[in-house]
């Protein structure tokens, strides 16, 4: 970190910062402030906090915590898109078959059905991170089961913006009947919203 590094009582405030402390709380526990008031402290805080090098400080903590940590924005859309884009048939292979099941007891010969096979490839070959449930009941129901991937596109698609939300309002036709319309709120100004928000709960504005 360039320039003066910073004193013991400054890196105290800071990680008190980063541990989520209110800058009062975190002053109060990097320094002498039993003759001060709330106030004052609050005012040497946040002058405290503002400074350069105690932002930087604070920055180079959270980069080292997701350096830890490895959670990425990157990444997490990465998990998300595999469990989106997972299929199935890259996990099993199912068929069904013609299967000897027995034989004639008066003429031998073998009596025929058809059977469902499923055949689970080898976990060393697949992505188990996709996986939520791969299990073998009492009765030998066998369960295989992927994430929800319904779920998973859905929060890929809010992140990109994809998804517009719509607001149901009802508006009055000629006849005096209601019209069912769909209102896109993205872009709307605060103003716009609370008119919507009174006509919604049939208020008016009073006049003076």
């Amino acid at each position: 970190m360039a320039g003066r590094p910073l004193t013991v009582k400054e890196e105290k405030f800071t990680q008190g910062l980063f541990t989520g402390l209110t800058q009062r709380d975190a002053y109060k526990q990097a320094y002498n402030t039993q003759n001060m008031t709330d106030k004052t402290v609050d005012e040497k805080a946040c002058i405290l906090a503002n400074k350069d090098k105690i932002k930087a400080r604070l920055n180079e903590l959270i980069n080292e915590l997701k350096g830890r940590n490895m959670i990425t924005v990157e990444r997490t859309l990465a998990e998300l898109a595999k469990i989106g884009f997972a299929d199935i048939k890259q996990y099993l292979e199912y068929k069904t078959a013609k299967t000897v099941v027995d034989h004639d007891s008066e003429t031998g010969e073998p009596v025929i059905d058809y059977k469902q096979i499923i055949d689970v490839i080898d976990s060393s070959q697949v992505d188990g991170s996709v996986i939520q449930e791969v299990s073998i009941g009492k009765d030998g129901t066998f369960k295989f089961k992927l994430h929800d991937k319904m779920a998973a596109l859905d929060k890929i698609g809010k992140h990109l913006g994809m998804f517009t939300e719509k607001h149901e309002h009802e508006v009055y036709g000629k006849d005096g009947g209601p019209i069912k319309t769909q209102v896109d709120l993205s872009g709307l100004t605060i103003e716009e919203l609370r008119a919507i928000a009174k006509l919604d709960t049939g208020t008016e504005g009073s006049t003076g």
